[in-house]
């Protein structure tokens, strides 16, 4: 194959309990761009594009009564939602100031790299990954 069949990540969609909380918790709390929201009347649906870099979202939607996340951390589906970070240990302060607990930092034991963990309202995991 001289080409890779997939190129890019493109989004990453997330169905939340609490519509607003998760909003303000992505958008503020974690700085994410707004790009576009609209409410989808047919659905009874908030979406909510945010910016995760050029080229990458995460999608936020809202359902009336959606199931709860099976289990955590080893249920079958997305195991978590690691985000690339310069500096983990200053986002992890950031956060911290704003009332989200992080993991201990560890180190990745084949990368080198280091990361930690937090859980968005829903309690999804989502990593902090420190690039190179």
């Amino acid at each position: 194959m001289s080409k890779p069949l997939l190129t890019a990540i493109h989004h990453v969609a997330l169905i939340c309990s609490d519509y607003p909380r998760s909003r303000a918790f992505y958008s503020e709390t974690l700085e994410l761009p707004i790009v576009r929201e609209v409410y989808r009347e047919a659905r009874d649906s908030w979406k909510c594009d945010l910016l995760v870099s050029p080229g990458v979202q995460l999608e936020l939607f809202s359902f009336p009564d959606p199931p709860p996340r099976p289990s955590r951390p080893e249920a079958q589906g997305l195991r978590h939602l690691a985000f690339a970070v310069s500096d983990v240990d200053a986002v992890v302060s950031v956060l911290d100031e704003r009332g989200v607990s992080c993991e201990a930092v560890r180190v990745d034991e084949y990368t080198g790299r280091r990361f930690t963990f937090f859980a968005d309202p829903d309690g999804l995991p989502i990593e902090l990954y420190q690039a190179g």
